[in-house]
């Protein structure tokens, strides 16, 4: 069984439709494909319309949070897309997006970069703009090679050149947010050190104490010595270590299934939720 529970769409700042993400999922060979836009659910009618046979669908979200200035992303699962204290929070994170990434071209046309915003909402589309948008914008510009290599100091990464901070979760709200809409919450890559600072470990503990369920431990930015830690934390707090692609269709060189969840620690996530149930695929149609 191929557990895969993180990944993004054109909802957010994926380059896969929903639809088209979960063919692709079943084309890959898992059997559970978590969709997880970024502080949106918008995605999730789509996938479930398009979901294949033998594919299951967990709905979700990663939620942008922010402890003692470090930036930091709360994957929340099965929870109830309705509830109204959490639908409110998401709501404000969305709505901030926009004057955000405003702001971020007004310091980079600063610093010389013609980037435009009818650029970046071309390249943005229906999905939430964010900064990997404004990346493929640099890219397409010359500006650097790689989408990644816009997450540095010199330009977007945080406290960057051309960074400008965003409404975000305190993450002991979110994990309580969560959990009253009936779901479960995994901290996202906590030590992916190249994405810039990250949560002391020591956080750790003290999030666990407040409700969190997990930690995504096997992930593209962690070094095998750094899962192996991760893995060990988890086991020390009592959390769950998932594994994940935390794919982005051509924007990230990941694919669907790089990194995967135990089946055991999927049927966990799935009896501690009660917001909202895996979906099966019952053989949908792709709806672009």
């Amino acid at each position: 069984m191929r557990v895969d529970l993180h990944t993004h769409s054109t909802a957010s700042d994926g380059t896969d439709t929903p639809a088209e993400l979960v063919q692709k999922a079943a084309a890959a060979g898992l059997d559970v494909v978590a969709l997880t836009d970024h502080d949106s659910t918008r995605g999730h009618a789509e996938a479930r319309a398009a979901l294949p046979e033998g594919l299951t669908l967990v709905t979700g979200a990663e939620l942008s949070c922010r402890l003692d200035g470090v930036g930091l992303h709360m994957l929340a699962y099965l929870f109830d897309p309705a509830e109204p204290e959490l639908l409110a929070r998401r709501e404000l994170v969305r709505d901030d997006r926009v004057p955000r990434a405003k702001g971020m071209i007004a310091k980079l046309r600063e610093l010389g970069v013609p980037v435009t915003w009818e650029q970046v909402a071309r390249i943005a589309g229906r999905g939430s703009v964010g900064r990997p948008h404004l990346a493929e914008a640099l890219v397409e510009l010359g500006v650097v090679d790689t989408v990644s290599d816009a997450f540095s100091p010199q330009w977007l990464g945080d406290g960057g050149r051309a960074y400008v901070d965003k409404f975000e979760l305190d993450p002991f709200e979110a994990i309580r947010l969560v959990k009253a809409a009936g779901g479960v919450t995994v901290f996202a890559h906590p030590a992916a050190v190249k994405r810039g600072r990250t949560v002391p470990e020591e956080s750790l503990a003290a999030l666990a104490a407040a409700g969190l369920d997990g930690l995504e431990a096997d992930h593209m930015d962690h070094e095998p010595a750094t899962r192996a830690r991760l893995h060990g934390l988890a086991a020390e707090l009592g959390l769950l270590a998932t594994g994940s692609s935390d794919y982005h269709g051509s924007r990230k060189t990941c694919s669907l299934g790089d990194f995967t969840t135990d089946p055991e620690v999927y049927g966990e996530i799935t009896r501690r939720a009660t917001g909202a149930f895996p979906v099966p695929g019952t053989g949908g149609t792709v709806n672009s």
